[in-house]
């Protein structure tokens, strides 16, 4: 059931992905302000988590998810009240807010109901419910926004979050034993301690690295369909859909088994082909073979990600963690959005996916590197141990 509600938040809320940006160019938005559209949301969001995940150190889950959910339908339907580019950009910062919230609970309370031993799959199926919202919903959004009016589209996006209320409702939450013996006073708040998991700061840095790359392509696809006159831009979601959900079970199995280490350079290589297929693009088939690469890399690197992050983490640390996750995530692509955005005023949209696409590299080469650490301290420890 949570894997359900989950999957209608992150409908409702990625329908807006790529309806915004054209809304905000339709009104007369600049290439930077477009831009800003995706940062400032992730800076309200990164901004939330240490609080929530705070909270998460000593709290039951059903409130907290409730009102993450909650505040996200409220805040839905407040778009339609005004085409002042200000207005809405400011809607976008308290939208992230409540975004950040709601992740990092729902995140927290899946893993709380996985067991340790099934970790990479359980966590696998519950990112299902992420990969297949941001993979479905922006197709249904690009169909709503072609075919109706922005009003609409809002309005189906915040009946899909009334259904995820209602889904929440059903949800029998887990809290561990951890957390029930923890009291608020036990805890002292701080910020950044609340922000950042030491012991799994590394998956969130690769995390922050390859969203940072996928972030020009949430923010610009749309127009780069426009710009190329490709009709059904929504193939690349419904591909990348139906491959992650293929693969998901294998993924999760193989995190389980064999570790994340050659599963995350896999995956970013294939998101990287994925990006210069995309760039090239000019046909239904080419944004459709992008999409089967993308759903085979990026549909399942973050899952993968997030397994990693949660597999370092004590269970009373896993909220922050989760935060932590997230935060990079959104770190990642509010970044994109406004370096991209900047970059879209001087260069052609394909040129900005290829330009990305350097940053999926990048993680690559660094996970091969700290795995063939880990095989060194791994050696280094048997070996003393022989002796």
């Amino acid at each position: 059931m949570l894997i359900l509600a989950n999957l209608f938040i992150f409908m409702s809320f990625q329908m807006l992905i790529p309806t915004l940006p054209p809304y905000f160019k339709s009104i007369g938005a600049s290439g930077l302000e477009i831009g800003l559209v995706t940062t400032l949301f992730s800076v309200g969001a990164i901004f939330s988590r240490p609080f929530i995940g705070y909270f998460l150190e000593y709290k039951t889950r059903k409130p907290l998810v409730l009102f993450g959910v909650i505040a996200l339908l409220l805040i839905t339907l407040l778009y339609p009240i005004s085409q002042m580019i200000l207005l809405l950009l400011l809607l976008r910062l308290v939208h992230g807010l409540a975004w950040g919230w709601s992740t990092t609970a729902n995140g927290t309370a899946g893993v709380d109901i996985v067991p340790n031993s099934r970790l990479g799959e359980g966590m696998g199926y519950f990112g299902l419910s992420v990969t297949l919202g941001m993979i479905i919903a922006p197709s249904l959004g690009i169909f709503l926004f072609q075919i109706t009016t922005f009003t609409n589209l809002i309005y189906t996006s915040a009946i899909l979050g009334f259904i995820s209320i209602m889904l929440v409702f059903s949800v029998q939450f887990r809290t561990p034993e951890a957390v029930k013996n923890t009291r608020k006073e036990d805890i002292k708040f701080t910020y950044l301690g609340s922000m950042v998991e030491k012991s799994s700061w590394f998956p969130a840095l690769i995390t922050v690295i390859a969203t940072f790359g996928y972030g020009a392509i949430m923010t610009f696809i749309v127009i780069f369909g426009e710009e190329r006159g490709i009709q059904h831009i929504f193939l690349f979601y419904l591909g990348n859909a139906i491959v992650a959900a293929l693969t998901r079970p294998i993924v999760g199995r193989w995190f389980d088994q064999k570790g994340p280490i050659g599963l995350v350079i896999v995956c970013s290589a294939f998101t990287f082909l994925g990006m210069w297929v995309l760039s090239f693009a000019h046909s239904d088939i080419h944004i459709l073979s992008a999409g089967i690469l993308f759903g085979l890399g990026f549909g399942s690197l973050m899952p993968t990600m997030q397994s990693w992050v949660l597999s370092l983490t004590p269970p009373n640390r896993r909220g922050v963690a989760n935060g932590m996750y997230f935060s990079a995530l959104d770190l990642g692509i509010g970044l994109s959005g406004i370096v991209f955005g900047f970059l879209a005023d001087y260069v052609e949209t394909g040129a900005l996916f290829q330009i990305a696409s350097v940053f999926l590299l990048i993680a690559m080469v660094m996970t091969f590197i700290e795995g063939r650490k880990n095989k060194l301290h791994r050696k280094q420890a048997a070996f003393v141990t022989e002796k």
